[in-house]
């Protein structure tokens, strides 16, 4: 018998030279979610930063597992595998948050399945539970200038800051992707779409 607890990761690298850095997006939103609902983090198995906590809405009361993985972007599915093994959680239950260099900054698309989009953290995570079949909430950070030197502006670009301007909007971003973690849980995928895909 599957728990009935969810899983919610939120993908990043550990280490203060990553902290607020467009791939760190996701552990930045699993922080507002810590703080909206009280959890407090302490290791799992050395692969990731782990917490428990209830959500309420509207009556309804969900149980969850809110995880930072530690083992850097490229070996997330490790740490989420871990977790979902060891809950019991079955993917149906996980709700990755990760940023998205195909989407503008600001916006955001809730999915499931489907291509890892050249998400490394994806990819691994595909792979580790032999199913893309969880939800994602996407967090558009926008791309690096094509050019002769791609691949290095892309890797530069994920691992670097927010501009002045963007830096304002953040908090409120990083808001909405904990509203559609949370939409998902409480209202399903396809209200979440409705609700964030369009924006």
């Amino acid at each position: 018998m599957a728990s009935d607890f969810w899983l919610v990761a939120g993908l990043g690298n550990p280490g203060a030279k990553y902290e607020g850095t467009r791939h760190n997006m996701g552990f930045m939103c699993a922080d507002v979610l810590a703080e909206r609902w009280s959890v407090s983090f302490s290791d799992h198995k050395g692969l990731a930063k782990l917490g428990k906590g209830v959500m309420s809405l509207g009556g309804q009361r969900v149980k969850f597992f809110l995880a930072k993985p530690l083992t850097y972007m490229n070996a997330s599915g490790n740490a989420v595998a871990s977790i979902s093994a060891y809950y019991d959680i079955p993917a149906e239950h996980i709700v990755v948050i990760h940023d998205d260099m195909d989407l503008e900054f600001g916006r955001i698309k809730v999915k499931a399945g489907g291509s890892a989009g050249g998400h490394n953290g994806i990819k691994s995570i595909d792979r580790s539970l032999g199913t893309p079949k969880y939800a994602r909430v996407r967090l558009g950070v926008g791309h690096a200038q094509r050019g002769a030197h791609a691949h290095d502006n892309t890797i530069n670009w994920v691992l670097g800051g927010f501009s002045p301007a963007q830096r304002k909007e953040l908090p409120t971003f990083l808001a909405d992707g904990a509203d559609a973690a949370e939409t998902v849980i409480f209202d399903g995928l396809a209200k979440a779409q409705e609700r964030f895909n369009g924006r």
